[in-house]
């Protein structure tokens, strides 16, 4: 029963966030959709309920979305705008490994890849992200990953494995 309320919870939280008010039709909206989302897809997004009792993760979560919302894509939307102006690119696609292994987490760093500006996971094969990125540093596979998701794996880590 958790994971219907965590699911519903969520979607309720979105649906408001994104529609960017709290009317009561809003609210009633929200309500139906959430809670119909949620009977439809808990059992398939929620895998194991226990990980969900515990709030430290969630606290964990907490901190990285904002961490990564602020510090992380400041810094990277800054480096690619210097990119830009001064055209010092060297583009290439590299294999970076993972050692992520639920879905989520790996999903997590995927998305924190795809969403940083100047990089865009193309493929995803065995333990290895194949990454499109603006500046090739190094072709090394852990050079690589130190630099684009090292800090994201950690994060995806402490909170879904």
């Amino acid at each position: 029963m958790m994971k219907y309320i965590v699911v519903g919870l969520i979607v309720f939280i979105v649906y408001v966030s994104f529609a960017g008010s709290t009317s009561p039709y809003t609210l009633a909206t929200a309500t139906i959709i959430s809670g119909v989302l949620s009977a439809l897809t808990a059992k398939y997004l929620v895998v194991d309920e226990r990980k969900l009792m515990e709030p430290w993760r969630l606290l964990v979560l907490i901190y990285y979305f904002f961490k990564y919302m602020t510090i992380i894509e400041f810094k990277a939307h800054m480096d690619v705008v210097k990119r830009t102006f001064t055209m010092d690119i060297k583009p290439g696609i590299v294999k970076v490994p993972v050692n992520a292994k639920s879905r989520y987490a790996r999903s997590l760093i995927m998305g924190s890849i795809t969403n940083t500006p100047g990089t865009v996971v193309v493929d995803e094969k065995d333990d290895y992200f194949y990454v499109n990125w603006i500046y090739v540093s190094s072709p090394d596979p852990l050079e690589a990953k130190k630099a684009i998701s090292e800090e994201f794996e950690n994060f995806a880590v402490k909170i879904f494995d």
